[in-house]
């Protein structure tokens, strides 16, 4: 066989490999909203219609939750340091299961949700400060606890002192 003859034989097995690699038996996903992760049940209000504060994931626990504010409260946690949040502001700290994400390998997404609390600051007709707190769990979302005080209890003060995410 003569060198132009291997040349074009090589030629079409590279040509041939490449064409037979590019087929089109890949998978299809589709998009899907996570409904899994969605919040059903009894809540004051849809945290998830508000913006997001911060959020932490908790590797030993195998959650993720994302701390959101109504508008007073987002604004006051971007630009203050101090936690004293004003009359009107309403956090909600919303926590979920972890799960495998099945369109990103190593990535993690939320499953169910596991947790949703609420801390709304009042003022008292004297001008002082005042806390309340609910907690909702279960499927669908049901009130565990609530609690009213002139005080943050160690979980409202929790959440009252996360600092905001520095977003671009």
């Amino acid at each position: 066989m003569s060198m132009p003859r291997k040349a074009i034989h090589l030629l079409a097995l590279v040509l041939s490999a490449t064409l037979l690699g590019c087929s089109s038996a890949e998978p299809e996903l589709s998009a899907v909203l996570n409904q899994s992760a969605s919040l059903v049940g009894e809540l004051p209000a849809n945290p998830l219609k508000w913006r997001v504060i911060s959020s932490v994931i908790d590797p030993a626990s195998s959650t993720m939750s994302t701390l959101y504010g109504n508008d007073l409260a987002v604004g006051h946690a971007r630009s203050n340091a101090a936690h004293d949040y004003p009359a009107g502001a309403v956090l909600s700290l919303v926590t979920w299961t972890q799960s495998e994400d099945p369109r990103w390998f190593g990535a993690k997404i939320p499953e169910h949700v596991k947790s949703v609390e609420f801390v709304t600051v009042d003022s008292e007709p004297d001008g002082t400060r005042s806390y309340s707190y609910q907690e909702f769990a279960g499927a669908p979302l049901k009130m565990l606890s609530t609690q009213q005080s002139l005080k943050p209890s160690e979980r409202m003060a929790y959440l009252l002192s996360q600092r905001a995410a520095v977003m671009p």
